[in-house]
């Protein structure tokens, strides 16, 4: 089914934060997006699209430092405070009274110390997909998971490790097989969203995580919320893959310590389950958002 889209524009700290909004206004609450890097852009979630055909607005937004929100040159910007307040304005400024709210990845761990920090009303679901409560357990779980990879691509990522050249050719090629291999791919087969070019939030990402996935260096290497986790009083529900850098052992330790918490592990999914196992994600959102509205 076609949906309208509407897109806008929020003012934020002097500059613009861009929304896409799906669907039309209906009794049921919208579902918010908060999309990974930071820096990565709103666009792999137009395959979510779909779910507006339920009468749910679907709501999206890039984060300030990336996409149609790009601002770079501000490396004093890129902290969690930034882009909790950005996720604060973009709720009263599109008067979001209800929402469910699905982070994925960093949007995940934004969802997260917003539950927790602010305490707002009106959220009425948590859906925490491939995201952490720990920078220092992903770090150690990313460690874990280079050693799949060959030892060649081993010992160049220990190289660059050892000597912080993240422009080494053959780090770049082992942070590509580790990206295929859990991560994401695309193909001629990929949905238009994933190919497309996007104007990613290099400097976003680099100060406000690090070089790579498994180097947390900037704003958010000391994100440690495992043990204040059981604040979180919206039922939450955790989706990972079986090949995903947010490792089962990541996601156990998030549903280890919410209370009221459920968990879907997708079979032979990476970071991008809605991707990978696009169909079945579908369905679990769905029945998941219908019984917790």
């Amino acid at each position: 089914m076609n949906h309208r889209i509407t897109e806008g524009y929020m003012p934020f700290l002097g500059y613009q934060t861009y929304y896409r909004i799906v669907g039309e206004p209906s009794d049921k609450a919208p579902l918010l997006l908060l999309h990974g890097g930071p820096g990565s852009t709103h666009n792999y979630f137009e395959v979510l699209d779909e779910l507006a055909d339920t009468g749910r607005q679907i709501i999206s937004y890039d984060q300030i430092g990336c996409g149609n929100s790009y601002l770079d040159g501000h490396p004093e910007l890129w902290t969690l405070q930034t882009w909790i307040d950005e996720l604060m304005a973009i709720r009263e400024h599109l008067h979001l009274r209800e929402v469910h709210l699905l982070g994925q990845s960093w949007g995940a761990m934004q969802a997260i110390a917003y539950a927790i920090d602010q305490k707002p009303v009106g959220v009425k679901s948590l859906i925490l997909s491939s995201g952490h409560a720990s920078s220092s357990l992903w770090a150690s779980e990313q460690h874990r998971l280079i050693t799949y990879l060959s030892e060649e691509d081993q010992a160049a990522i220990r190289r660059a490790e050892a000597t912080g050249n993240w422009d080494d050719p053959d780090y770049l090629r082992a942070n590509d097989h580790y990206f295929d291999r859990f991560v994401t791919s695309t193909d001629a087969l990929s949905p238009e969203c994933l190919t497309r070019p996007k104007r990613a939030g290099r400097e976003a990402y680099l100060y406000g995580w690090g070089p790579n996935e498994y180097q947390p260096l900037g704003s958010l290497k000391d994100f440690e919320y495992t043990s204040k986790l059981n604040q979180i009083t919206q039922p939450t529900l955790i989706c990972s893959g079986t090949q995903d850098i947010c490792t089962p052992v990541v996601a156990a330790s998030l549903y280890e310590h919410i209370l009221n918490s459920r968990w879907h592990l997708f079979r032979r999914s990476r970071h991008m389950c809605f991707v990978d196992a696009h169909r079945e994600y579908c369905q679990v959102l769905t029945a998941w958002l219908q019984e917790h509205d």
